[in-house]
């Protein structure tokens, strides 16, 4: 994925918390901006081991692994596509 793709999930206002998906199948939830730190490589993000949900530990992840970014609540986008509509 593209910094400037992620870049602009991670700024978007109002922001939606989203789950970014990697290579090896690990996933992680983004629940607000100041728990992903974006680097021009990769992103750092924040691990919550408590029941708060405030960062207490990071991982490194390289953006060339990224494969996938989804709103939290599950509906698919891929390397940043917007998620298309339903036919009624």
């Amino acid at each position: 994925m593209r910094f400037n793709e992620l870049y602009n999930v991670l700024h978007k206002v109002p922001f939606s918390p989203f789950r970014i998906q990697f290579t090896n199948g690990q996933s992680y939830v983004i629940r607000h901006p100041d728990f992903a730190w974006l680097k021009r490589t990769s992103i750092l993000i924040g691990l919550a081991s408590g029941h708060d949900d405030i960062p207490d530990d990071h991982t490194e992840c390289d953006l060339l692994h990224v494969v996938a970014i989804e709103p939290a609540n599950g509906s698919r986008r891929r390397n940043g596509a917007r998620p298309k509509k339903r036919p009624r």
